[in-house]
This record gives C-alpha cells, sequence and structure tokens, in this order.
C-alpha cells in the first residue's frame, strides 16, 4: 500500500470532445491515475470506451492508465489493452475468465494487475490471489454507469480487506470506485482504501484542483 493517497479521476464523466484537455487539466491538478472505463455492453449494460482510444490519449500523459475492465472475457483483451498502453489493468471477479490466468497474463506483461468486485460479491473471494495482484477494486457503486449514489455498506468490506492485506503482510492497494466526493473519500481512507477513483466530483468541479486535494487531504 502506498502511503499517499492516490487519485484517480474517472474520463467517464469528462467531455469527450475535449478528452486530451480534460486529461491534463486533471493531471495538472495533481491526479497520478487517469481511470478508463471500459464496458462491453454485455457484463454491464452500458458501452463505454475500448482500445482506440487508450492509445490516442496515451500520447497525452505519462499518468498512469488505470485500465478497469467491465468486459465479460478480460483475458482476450489483455494484449491489445497492453500494447494500447495501459499500466494498470483491473478485471472482475464475476467475469468468465480464469482469475489465476488472467492475473498471470497481465503480470507476464510487466503490467500490474488489480480485482474487482461488484457491491454482492463477498471480498473474501480476491483473499487467495492477493500475493500476486496489485491492487483490489471495491466498487461502491453498481458499475455501468457514472454519477450514482455512494453505497456506504461498502465500507465494512474495505475495512476486511484490508486487515486481510495486514494480516498476509502484503503491500497491496485498494481502490474504491463509486459515489466518491471529499465527504465519502473521507469515510473509504478511514476504512483502508487508498486510491480514489472520482468522476463526476472531479470534472464537474468548477475548481478541479482544489476538488483533488480534499481527495487527498
Amino acid at each position: 500500500m502506498s502511503d499517499k493517497i492516490i487519485v484517480s479521476p474517472s474520463i467517464l464523466a469528462a467531455d469527450y470532445g475535449k478528452l486530451a484537455e480534460e486529461i491534463t487539466k486533471v493531471t495538472e491538478a495533481g491526479a497520478q491515475y487517469i481511470h478508463i472505463d471500459v464496458m462491453d455492453g454485455h457484463f454491464v449494460p452500458n458501452i463505454s470506451i475500448g482500445v482506440p482510444v487508450v492509445q490516442s490519449i496515451r500520447k497525452v500523459t505519462n499518468a498512469v492508465f488505470d485500465c478497469h475492465l467491465m468486459i465479460s472475457n478480460p483475458i482476450d483483451y489483455i494484449d491489445a489493452f497492453v500494447k494500447a498502453g495501459a499500466d494498470l489493468i483491473s478485471f472482475h471477479v464475476e467475469s468468465n475468465s480464469d482469475i489465476g490466468q488472467t492475473i498471470k497474463k497481465i503480470t507476464s506483461a510487466n503490467k500490474k494487475a488489480a480485482l474487482v468486485v461488484k457491491p454482492n460479491t463477498p471480498i473474501n473471494v480476491v483473499f487467495p490471489y492477493l500475493k500476486d495482484i496489485s491492487m483490489v477494486l471495491i466498487m461502491t457503486v453498481e458499475p455501468g454507469f457514472g454519477g450514482q449514489s455512494f453505497m456506504h455498506d461498502m465500507l465494512p468490506k474495505v475495512t476486511e480487506l484490508r486487515q486481510e492485506i495486514e494480516k498476509q503482510g502484503l503491500n497491496v492497494d485498494i481502490q474504491v470506485d463509486g459515489g466518491v466526493d471529499d465527504t465519502t473519500a473521507t469515510l473509504c481512507k478511514k476504512a483502508g482504501a487508498n486510491v480514489l477513483v472520482a468522476g463526476s466530483y472531479i470534472f464537474k468541479s468548477p475548481d478541479v484542483k482544489k476538488a483533488i486535494e480534499l481527495l487527498k487531504s
């Protein structure tokens, strides 16, 4: 786990007509990661962006590309996202791909692997894989759409995971995604999260720099 709080603005909430400018704005304001939500319209009921967009925006920034694959068969797309410029690839334990094999495919490409759990999935499903991954993403909304309300009942899951990571003596980040703002971020950090995904809160803010600083503080 990083000692500092990492902010990962979700470009799902950005203005796609000026995506390069939006990314530059948040990274210059202090964001360390860029969260890229990839949806296939099958695993989740929405379609977002894919490999060509990742490839295009890679030219804009050196920030860590945090790619969240909300797709049914993530193992089939790892090579493409690696080639496009992903640094960290997270995929769902609920997907159809074999968890161990998918992790290995990501780490074999010298990229960081992360597991994602939906709200209804018990957190202990990730415990056997903690030694092989860099991060766990706990969804604090149902995945698929931005702008949803934070699910407070996910906080005990964050605490349980942090305790297990410490019990195993590992250095694994905990990311939260969904309904994160300065108020809910405080709760998430207290529970043990250190990587915060925020979309609307950052991109719709009149003062992006201040919004990011509040998440980090």
